[in-house]
C-alpha cells in the first residue's frame, strides 16, 4: 500500500476566513466588537435559542453557566468519569463537589441508573457529556430529574442564580456540548434541549475560531433573557459595566466594576474566522457523514472493532470523532497496535483516559476501581482521524491500514 502521511486533526480554514481576519485587523476593531455580535446572533439562530454568549472557550462558557446559575460551595455537580477535565474542572473551579457517575458498560452514555440513584439533596446539576458529537439521551436525562424534583431545594449564591433556580425547580442540566456543535436529537438542536449548553471552538473543533466557545441556554419562566445576557457580559470582562464598544461613544468613557470577576471573552479577530465557518458549516458537517460512512463500510468487517453510531433515527451527531474499541485487546496491545498504525503513516489518539485515572482527580480521591466500565470503554479505545481536509484516498488508506495492523497483531 502506497505510504502516506496523515495529519491527525488540522483546522479547515480557507482563504475566504484568511481575508476575513483581514478584514477585521484593517478595521482597526479587533477585541470584542461587531462581528463578535454578529457571531453570537447567528449561533443562538442556528441553535434556536433566543441568545448566544461567544467566549473564549468551552471551558469558560461552561464555567460561567454554572456561575449564572449560582452553583457553587455546598453543591454537587455529577458529571461522568470518562471525558475530559473540562466537564469537571468548571464545577471545581466555581467551589462545587464533583461526583463522577460510570458509563455503561457498552456506551460512553453515563449509566443512567447509577445516575439518577446518585442524586441527593445536594444536587445542583448534572453534566451531561455529548461525546463525539454524539447527543446523549435527553429524555431519560429529562424523565430522571423531573422524578427527584422532591429532592431539589432551590439555592443559588446571587440573586440571578436564585431566581433561575427557583424557576427551574428540580436539578439543571447544564450539558458539555463542546463536540456537539451542530448535532440534533428527536428534532431539537444541541443548545436548545439542556437548561445550558457549552459549545468549543478550539483549533480541532468541527467548527472553530482557532481558539473560541459559547455559552447558550432555553429560555426560563420569568427570567430576562436581557439580563441573564447582561450577566455574562460583565462575568466575561471583568465586572466592566461598559465593554469597549460601548466605551466609544462621546462621553462614555465612565464605567463601574460590578464585581471582581472574570476575562473570558471572545475578539473579533476570532469572530472573523467563525462567521465564515458558519457560512461552511453545512458542508462540512456533510463532508464529516461522508467520511464516517466510508469508514463504517470499511470496518464493519471486523466483528472485533467496536464503534460509535453517529447517524439513526433518533440522533444526528456532528460527527466530531471517530472512536473506536477492538474489543480483544487490552492497554499493552491498544499502545502497540496505535504505534504500529503510526509507523505506518496514520497518527491515532485515544478518547478519553477516564479523570479518575489522572493525577489531578486522584490527590481529590477519586479511584478508577470504583468505575470499571469506564476503565473497560478506555483500555482498547483507538480514535483514528476524521476531519474534513481528509481526501476519500486517505479515508481509504486510513481504514485499510487500520485493518492490516489488526490483522497483523491478530
Amino acid at each position: 500500500m502506497e505510504k502516506r502521511k496523515i495529519i491527525f486533526s488540522p483546522p479547515d480554514i480557507t482563504e475566504e476566513e484568511i481575508e476575513e481576519v483581514a478584514e477585521a485587523l484593517r478595521s482597526g476593531w479587533i477585541t470584542t466588537g461587531p462581528r463578535t455580535k454578529e457571531l453570537e446572533r447567528q449561533i443562538a439562530e442556528y441553535v434556536h435559542t433566543s441568545k448566544a454568549v461567544a467566549l473564549n472557550s468551552a471551558t469558560a462558557a461552561e464555567e460561567l453557566n454554572f456561575v449564572i446559575a449560582g452553583i457553587g460551595e455546598g453543591d454537587e455537580v455529577i458529571v461522568p468519569a470518562y471525558t475530559y477535565t473540562a466537564s469537571a474542572s468548571a464545577a471545581i473551579h466555581v467551589g462545587a463537589t464533583v461526583r463522577f457517575v460510570d458509563v455503561q458498560s457498552d456506551s460512553l452514555e453515563p449509566d443512567y441508573d447509577a445516575l439518577e440513584a446518585m442524586i441527593n439533596e445536594k444536587t445542583k446539576a448534572i453534566v451531561p457529556v455529548d461525546i463525539a458529537g454524539i447527543p446523549c439521551d435527553y429524555d431519560r436525562i429529562f424523565d430522571i430529574v423531573e422524578k427527584k424534583r422532591s429532592l431539589f431545594t432551590p439555592g443559588g449564591n446571587t440573586d440571578l442564580g436564585r431566581r433561575i433556580q427557583k424557576a427551574i425547580g428540580r436539578v439543571l442540566v447544564i450539558a458539555d456540548g463542546a463536540h456537539a456543535f451542530g448535532a440534533s436529537r428527536a428534532g431539537r438542536m444541541v443548545g436548545e434541549i439542556a437548561d445550558f449548553t457549552s459549545f468549543s471552538f478550539h483549533a480541532v473543533k468541527n467548527f472553530t475560531t482557532a481558539e473560541g466557545g459559547a455559552a447558550v441556554w432555553r429560555d426560563i419562566p420569568g427570567v430576562d433573557n436581557e439580563e441573564i445576557y447582561k450577566q455574562y457580559q460583565l462575568y466575561s470582562l471583568h465586572g466592566q459595566s461598559k465593554d469597549a464598544l460601548a466605551k466609544t461613544k462621546l462621553g462614555a468613557w465612565e464605567y463601574d466594576i460590578i464585581g471582581p470577576w472574570y476575562k473570558c471573552n471572545m475578539t473579533d479577530v476570532s469572530a472573523a474566522i467563525g462567521l465564515v465557518q458558519m457560512k461552511r458549516y453545512a458542508g462540512l458537517l456533510k463532508r464529516r457523514r461522508e467520511i464516517i460512512e466510508m469508514y463504517d463500510q470499511a470496518l464493519s468487517e471486523i466483528e472485533d472493532v467496536k464503534r460509535l453510531t453517529h447517524y439513526t433515527d433518533r440522533y444526528t451527531s456532528s460527527g466530531h470523532l471517530y472512536l473506536t474499541r477492538i474489543s480483544s485487546f487490552d492497554d499493552a496491545k491498544r499502545r502497540e497496535f496505535i504505534s504500529k498504525m503510526e509507523e505506518k503513516g496514520v497518527p491515532c489518539n485515544v478518547h478519553y483516559k477516564p479523570l479518575p485515572m489522572m493525577t489531578g482527580y486522584k490527590a481529590l480521591g477519586f479511584d478508577i476501581k470504583d468505575f470499571p466500565n469506564a476503565y473497560h470503554m478506555f483500555e482498547n479505545e483507538v480514535t483514528i482521524p476524521l476531519h474534513t481536509k481528509l481526501s476519500d484516498e486517505d479515508v481509504n488508506f486510513i481504514a485499510q491500514t487500520y485493518i492490516e495492523v489488526y490483522k497483523e497483531m491478530k
